[in-house]
């Protein structure tokens, strides 16, 4: 049975984006680079929302994984690629091979239907569709760079309070603190 993940990279202060709209924020170390191939290589699937789709998936199909960039970036940009991928969009009507349009409304089906059918880690990165998909979230993760930047679009949009229990926490030498929850 599969496992869904929900792992964003953040400001200290809780932002995945400055107020408009970058990320510029977050540079990440070659420690950090490492733990992030890490876990990629044990992902079963992608699951995103559409702007974190757009973020991700040129860099890393087209840019990055060339000859030349960092072995690290190449490394993830490969098991990127290998990785199938969910877009959950209603708006998109066409993706490159490797991809799999979910229309917004089919989410929950969706995603409990992977969880069944597949064994591993269901890494969903997007706060709407976090929030959309909030009961089927196992496990959530939070890489915290170390800048306050007062503000953007937070780790999830404001909603409900949701108790967790910490069952992990790192500290990067780059300053990324990371930390992983569960539901108690």
């Amino acid at each position: 049975m599969g496992r869904v993940i929900y792992w964003m990279n953040t400001s200290i202060d809780g932002y995945i984006e400055d107020s408009r709209g970058g990320m510029d924020f977050m540079d990440p170390g070659e420690d950090f680079r490492q733990a992030a191939n890490d876990h990629v290589r044990r992902t079963a699937a992608f699951l995103f929302g559409r702007r974190l789709y757009e973020a991700m998936e040129k860099p890393w199909t087209q840019e990055l994984g060339k000859e030349g960039a960092p072995a690290l970036e190449r490394e993830f940009a490969r098991f990127y690629r290998e990785t199938p991928r969910y877009v959950f969009s209603d708006t998109l009507q066409t993706v490159p091979e490797g991809l799999t349009i979910v229309r917004r409304k089919d989410a929950v089906s969706a995603v409990t239907r992977l969880k069944q059918e597949i064994d591993g880690t269901l890494q969903l990165g997007g706060p709407e569709l976090a929030a959309s998909l909030l009961d089927l979230i196992d496990e959530f993760w939070v890489y915290a760079f170390p800048v306050i930047i007062g503000g953007g679009k937070p780790y999830l949009p404001v909603g409900e309070e949701l108790r967790l229990r910490l069952v992990e926490h790192r500290s990067f030498a780059s300053g990324i603190v990371f930390r992983r929850y569960v539901r108690p």
